[in-house]
């Protein structure tokens, strides 16, 4: 039995590129598809910073709920966008092969970087903004927040010197700046730069056409980075980084907690056997939390919650 598999996606021009890229793979294989735009919250409350909003799966929810009663098939996501624990009934069907991991600094001249001077830095993200403010503690960091080509019309129309970026997006989009910076030293946020189809757990036809789209390294590098967010957060938004990089039979994983300001710092940096790979999140998470990340994550749900 054939039938024509509905992708829901966010309408943003980047969405639509991971929607349409995933609806290009399924009609390869002989699929049916036909795709399905909405907005989520996260596209339409655009004048409070993410963290205020204290919604898990804010650009996600959306499409869950389109999922579960039935309107579309599939949903196609960032897979950092995702919350650790998907709703109960749907299932990851797919990671598609990852792109790019860094983030990249768009700048208007990027001469303040070098003479040290004050400098204001535009971005939405608490991981992006302390990791900067631990190596620039002399510059201010901004809310940024809307997609990819609204940040870049506010960069321009702000006074700011610069703002940060996952650079695969931009990529994706063809709006990568040719002079932007490559933050080789910025652990990214878990699954940065890798895409996530959801389906129904109850729906075998559209996951075993899904499963042949799954890139299995990528799917066990963001798993262990997942694990290892989902293990230090308990619920609550902070600034975190995770990479795992699988090479030649072994894994490599950096990831790190930092307090809001940027001034506190806790990482881990681990190598194990493939093989081993299986619960490496976790630990990692767990020896951040005995080197004192619990007592860091506990003022960051305090600061948190005297932000609501």
């Amino acid at each position: 039995m054939s039938k024509i598999i509905r992708i829901g996606t966010r309408d943003s021009e980047l969405a639509m590129w991971q929607a349409t890229t995933v609806q290009q793979k399924l009609e390869e294989i002989g699929n049916d598809t036909v795709l399905v735009p909405t907005k989520s919250l996260g596209d339409q409350v655009l004048d409070k910073p993410l963290y205020e909003l204290g919604v898990t799966g804010i650009f996600t929810k959306a499409l869950d709920v389109a999922l579960l009663k039935g309107d579309i098939d599939i949903a196609v996501h960032s897979m950092k966008d995702v919350p650790t624990q998907l709703p109960k009934g749907i299932v990851q069907a797919a990671v598609l092969e990852r792109a790019v991991t860094h983030d990249i600094l768009v700048h208007k001249g990027s001469g303040f970087l070098e003479s040290n001077q004050p400098a204001t830095i535009a971005t939405g993200s608490l991981r992006r903004k302390a990791q900067w403010l631990n190596k620039y503690p002399n510059h201010k960091v901004v809310d940024l927040r809307g997609n990819v080509n609204t940040r870049l019309i506010k960069l321009i129309e702000n006074d700011w010197q610069g703002a940060i970026f996952a650079q695969a997006g931009l990529e994706r989009i063809k709006l990568l700046p040719k002079d932007a910076i490559q933050l080789d030293w910025m652990i990214p946020a878990p699954a940065q730069g890798a895409m996530l189809v959801v389906a129904k757990e109850e729906d075998e036809f559209t996951r075993e056409a899904l499963a042949k789209l799954n890139h299995s390294e990528t799917e066990i590098a963001t798993t262990i980075e997942r694990e290892f967010l989902r293990t230090l957060e308990g619920g609550c938004t902070a600034p975190i980084g995770a990479l795992a990089q699988v090479k030649d039979e072994s894994v490599y994983f950096e990831g790190v907690v930092f307090s809001l300001d940027g001034k506190q710092k806790i990482d881990i940096k681990k190598e194990v056997k493939l093989s081993d790979a299986p619960g490496l999140g976790k630990a990692c998470a767990e020896e951040v939390l005995q080197k004192g990340g619990d007592k860091l994550m506990q003022e960051i749900r305090n600061e948190n919650s005297a932000l609501h």
